[in-house]
């Protein structure tokens, strides 16, 4: 039997939160690269506030498609694909793969003229896993 689990809308509402949050990198887009990239050259206790809070939710969503396997529904793949990428980002940028560095920094240079158009990505992004997170909190409200 398929059910959400009360944990799961919020999921995706902070999931959703913090992508966007990125509105910032079009309104100002020196202070969000100096910020962010200061906290990820810093590794301080915000840095592995922000990293071990992501990866808990991204284990979490993992085990969760895991274990529901025989009763998934087709959002739960996002756990999945988004945990994994999201993992791997969180390993890429704590040991310092070299590849990975050289895509923040390209990320990250706010003379690009792709700025607009990978932060509205991540913008976009993070709007429609906000409204599924809602959906998701509709629907349980309904099973009630």
């Amino acid at each position: 039997m398929k059910r959400i689990y009360s944990w799961e809308p919020w999921f995706f509402i902070l999931f959703g939160l913090f992508h966007m949050h990125r509105i910032w990198a079009l309104i100002d887009r020196k202070a969000y690269a100096s910020f962010w990239m200061g906290i990820m050259e810093n590794k301080g206790f915000l840095y592995f506030l922000i990293m071990g809070i992501l990866a808990v939710l991204c284990v979490v969503g993992i085990i969760t498609f895991i274990r529901e396997r025989k009763a998934n529904y087709h959002w739960r793949w996002i756990y999945l694909f988004g945990g994994v990428y999201v993992l791997f980002d969180l390993f890429a940028i704590a040991v310092g793969i070299e590849g990975w560095e050289k895509l923040l920094a390209i990320m990250f240079d706010t003379h690009s003229p792709y700025w607009n158009y990978i932060w509205g990505f991540f913008i976009l992004l993070g709007m429609a896993v906000f409204i599924l997170g809602i959906v998701l909190m509709v629907r349980k409200k309904k099973a009630w």
